[in-house]
């Protein structure tokens, strides 16, 4: 990996972490959505926060995507409240049976994290529908 590309994948890590952060995520919230990679110790999301890039993996890199996409479908619905992404993220929702979309993520990991940029992101919901 070429030093521009470790210097990405680590703004990357920083900038997933962030939004992971903003959403008010305990470590075990955390290290379930990203299901990284073998024996994640709870420790190693602050090295995450600071200098190390998530693992390459494809699984991974796909949950990024999609917590990244998350992320700005919030910051353009809610564009002068970024609190409201938290609140948003952690308050039940009619569309997900009175679940937060949070526990929706928990419980069915890739699909919840599809089905919850779907409701947010119609750019995302049109390429999926498109796509089939």
């Amino acid at each position: 990996m070429s030093g521009k590309e470790l210097e990405h994948r680590i703004l990357v890590t920083r900038t997933v972490m962030s939004i992971l952060d903003s959403w008010n995520l305990g470590t075990e919230q955390c290290l379930q959505i990203l299901q990284l990679p073998g024996k994640t110790a709870l420790r190693s999301l602050r090295k995450y926060r600071n200098d190390t890039p998530f693992p390459p993996g494809q699984e991974l890199d796909k949950r990024i995507e999609h917590l990244i996409g998350i992320a700005e479908a919030l910051r353009t619905t809610y564009p002068r409240n970024a609190h409201m992404a938290e609140r948003w993220m952690n308050r039940p929702n009619r569309r997900f049976n009175r679940r937060s979309p949070v526990s929706v993520i928990l419980e069915y990991g890739m699909g919840g994290l599809i089905n919850v940029r779907t409701h947010l992101d119609c750019a995302f919901a049109w390429e999926c529908s498109t796509a089939s």
